[in-house]
């Protein structure tokens, strides 16, 4: 049942679906062991360590090259997407974050402490630190490896 998946797109789609998941799930340990409180909302937070972000589209850039080869078009194509993505998560996002935090605390400030007169607060956690980034590729990247070549049990 599972060397079916072997090779194929559906390999190179769950290597990166699972590795986001797994990383989410890392985060959610991680924030367990640190506050010792379970909260399941971290299992959709968008910030933290690894980026979930950067675990999953490295590892559908390593399954497909693994399966394509890494001087296909579609390899390119993969690692380009996971680029921009991770570019994202870094910069535009983690600037969004920033820009969230500075406003909520201009309109506490403004609203004498009572934010929810204009709707709540701005998520703030939004974006992800070049560590978590990179830390996030890295676990993509190595998690493919070993989904394809332990997990399917494909040849090295």
């Amino acid at each position: 049942m599972v060397t079916c998946i072997a090779n194929t797109g559906y390999e190179a789609l769950l290597a990166g679906i699972l590795a986001a998941f797994l990383a989410q799930l890392i985060k959610f340990i991680i924030f367990t062991i640190k506050t010792k409180k379970i909260n399941f909302k971290i299992f959709t937070t968008t910030c933290g360590m690894p980026s979930s972000h950067s675990a999953g589209v490295m590892g559908l850039s390593t399954a497909v090259g693994l399966i394509e080869g890494w001087d296909s078009i579609v390899f390119a194509i993969a690692i380009g997407y996971a680029l921009i993505t991770m570019y994202d998560a870094a910069g535009v996002r983690r600037a969004a974050g920033k820009t969230a935090a500075c406003l909520n605390r201009m309109m506490e400030d403004f609203y004498k402490h009572d934010v929810q007169a204009i709707g709540g607060k701005l998520k703030e956690l939004l974006g992800h630190t070049p560590l978590e980034v990179i830390v996030g590729a890295i676990f993509g990247v190595v998690f493919a490896y070993f989904f394809h070549f332990y997990i399917l049990g494909q040849n090295l």
